[in-house]
């Protein structure tokens, strides 16, 4: 903990974008760098983060902050490179794995994650290729290539809102519904696509006390990044 050193919490629009001001002092990222942000709704969460702050500053309690910190410092400096490590959980996108069709939980499936997968497939005119087991298939290069082209399209700091919910969807497709306008407001109903498996298994079996905690903080983790992502796109 770090005992608070500002009073007033500000933000100041500049030509390369909006800073959160602690008294006179500009933000800055772990690196160094000015936190500049693309957008002033953007710039408004962080600040009241900052102006939540009490008699001390707690790190843990600034997720937006260093999801900031993560885009200017990493996220830009490759663009392309983490484009690339997303195109990869295309390859084994959850969306894509059902269960053999005989088994119950295949027409969970197909009710849930299918209007989600074709309606991405038409929105965005990829094909995916769907799979019954945990055996690997490779998806079209051409779906690959459409995917990685809309990737390179986006701010670093879109990407990394949508590597964060990429990775705990265990999808591209379901980070990137999230950015579209037609799912901006279904953040929630999304990550409970993701996990629809998990929330099936705690159907049969009944859920587990000691992973309740950690699967909250995965959800809380999803929507944050949600709204990070959306809120960088959001003049």
């Amino acid at each position: 903990m770090i005992r608070r050193f500002y009073t007033a919490v500000t933000l100041s629009e500049r030509p390369e974008g909006w800073q959160v001001m602690l008294d006179t002092r500009g933000v800055r990222t772990v690196g160094g760098a000015p936190q500049l942000l693309p957008t002033r709704a953007l710039g408004e969460a962080l600040a009241a983060e900052w102006r939540g702050q009490g008699e001390t500053i707690d790190p843990a309690s600034l997720p937006l902050r260093d999801m900031a910190d993560y885009a200017i410092d990493i996220v830009a400096a490759d663009p392309p490179g983490l484009a690339e490590g997303l195109v990869g959980y295309a390859e084994t996108d959850t969306l894509c794995y059902r269960a053999d069709p005989d088994e119950p939980l295949h027409a969970h499936q197909l009710a849930v994650w299918e209007p989600l997968l074709a309606g991405f497939e038409a929105a965005h005119g990829v094909t995916f290729t769907r799979v019954s087991g945990v055996l690997h298939r490779p998806q079209p290069p051409a779906t690959l290539a459409t995917l990685r082209a809309r990737l390179l399209t986006l701010t670093p700091f879109q990407l990394a809102g949508l590597e964060a919910m990429t990775r705990l969807a265990a999808s591209l497709t379901i980070g990137l519904c999230a950015l579209d306008a037609a799912h901006a407001d279904e953040p929630l109903a999304l990550w409970q696509a993701a996990c629809l498996e998990e929330a099936w298994q705690a159907e049969l079996w009944g859920r587990d006390a000691e992973a309740e905690e950690p699967r909250q903080r995965r959800e809380a983790d999803f929507l944050r990044a949600a709204a990070f992502a959306r809120l960088a796109g959001t003049a």
